[in-house]
């Protein structure tokens, strides 16, 4: 959520960050109403409980042909103080309410619009020159490796299998992008699945697109569709140490999205699906540190895709195509052959402290006084890259080509053979 004192004090800049997503003005004056009338309803229950306090002790000091009379204040005040403090309550809850409807600021410098208003940063690498390419799912049939068919029988649309090198080169790339995680100092951990409420709202995936989560109502609990939000959950209510510097962690893990809203998009093969697998870099650091690191994560990014030798191009992400908790996004989307344009792979987002405030997760400042840490986060590999490394790299026959720095985590394959058919 957006700090309330600068919401206070620039209330224009956050009517302009709306304006520039393209939302409501409305909900900027609905939070500053409600912060004003939680502030009124604190001062009077703060007031009255002094009070209540006061005639208290005036109770116990009264003489005994005063304190009948007293003691009739006394609880003709008490009845007020509570009233007072249950409308404290329902102030209370209506600025959360209010708060948790306003998205994250925007930087400076975000392209305003919607998905088509990107700005294009820069294009890498060169694209293959192929004849009627095969697109990835022909491919991965040949090649054995990816089986839809058998993943609707068993669990419906959206759903498949990786079968035999599918599966060997998932592996490969996750493994291939938490060894260079690694390199660079994050810590690589496996993380939960699933998540309570608190932690899939903190991370701010309960708002606009609550209808892409998955909820087990069974138990209360929420499957995740990244890593992002059990590592955002982890130092939940913690005060952590950045006196080193960043404290990175690597997170791998299945996801699963609904896609509401998606029918009839991309159901050809695995580009857009219900469960798949993902390494996701996250961050704490400090607001200032922010925009520096924003930059650290989307070079691995490029590192991780000059590995597997697809070509790609940087965007920066209009305001109105980020999620509720970015302030800013760099999206890598690769080349797709087979169909003429680039694809979404990675995407990295500085969420500045807007998580950390909702998720109460701090740091000591050089004065010892707690802060709010920033949140950032950036995928490393995820079972979309086969589309792109399957289609970039076919050979004639049907065959592909490994990318050279994937090779040791395929057990030095240079070539994938198509087999006989299941």
């Amino acid at each position: 959520m957006i700090d309330l004192r600068l919401l206070r004090e620039h209330p224009d800049a956050v009517r302009a960050s709306q304006r520039a997503r393209g939302e409501s003005e409305s909900s900027v004056d609905e939070l500053l109403a409600a912060d004003e009338r939680r502030r009124a309803a604190v001062t009077r229950a703060d007031t009255l409980r002094a009070e209540q306090k006061a005639i208290s002790n005036k109770v116990k000091q009264a003489a005994p042909e005063e304190r009948a009379s007293i003691v009739a204040q006394a609880k003709e005040l008490a009845a007020i103080v509570k009233q007072a403090e249950a409308e404290q309550a329902e102030a209370d809850a209506a600025l959360r309410a209010a708060h948790l409807a306003v998205p994250n600021i925007v930087l400076d410098g975000v392209p305003a619009g919607g998905e088509d208003d990107y700005v294009l940063l820069r294009e890498v690498g060169e694209k293959p020159a192929l004849e009627n390419p095969r697109d990835h799912l022909e491919l991965a049939e040949r090649l054995g490796a990816i089986d839809v068919e058998r993943g609707a029988k068993v669990s419906g649309a959206r759903f498949y299998y990786l079968t035999g090198v599918g599966a060997l080169l998932q592996l490969a790339l996750l493994q291939m992008g938490i060894a260079q995680a690694v390199e660079n100092g994050f810590t690589p951990v496996i993380t939960p699945s699933v998540v309570k409420p608190e932690v899939m709202a903190g991370t701010g995936f309960l708002g606009a697109h609550a209808s892409e989560v998955y909820r087990l109502e069974a138990d209360d609990l929420y499957l995740v569709g990244t890593s992002e939000v059990p590592l955002a959950g982890y130092h939940m209510d913690e005060i952590v140490d950045l006196s080193g510097g960043p404290k990175r962690y690597a997170g791998w893990s299945s996801c699963y999205r609904r896609e509401a809203g998606s029918y009839g998009k991309d159901t050809r093969g695995i580009i857009r699906v219900h469960q798949f697998d993902k390494v996701e870099m996250f961050s704490y650091t400090t607001l200032e540190e922010a925009p520096a690191e924003h930059a650290r994560l989307l070079a691995w990014e490029e590192e991780m895709l000059a590995k597997v030798e697809v070509p790609y191009r940087v965007i920066d992400t209009a305001a109105g195509d980020l999620g509720a908790s970015a302030a800013r996004k760099f999206d890598c989307e690769g080349w797709v052959p087979s169909q003429g344009r680039y694809r979404e792979l990675t995407s990295t987002s500085n969420c500045t402290d807007f998580q950390a405030r909702r998720l109460n997760i701090r740091y000591r400042g050089e004065d010892g006084r707690p802060r709010h840490v920033a949140t950032l986060n950036g995928t490393l590999a995820t079972t979309r890259w086969i589309v792109a490394i399957l289609e970039n790299h076919q050979l004639p026959d049907g065959s592909v080509r490994v990318p050279a720095a994937l090779r040791p985590f395929l057990g030095g394959r240079e070539v994938l053979e198509p087999v006989a058919a299941r």
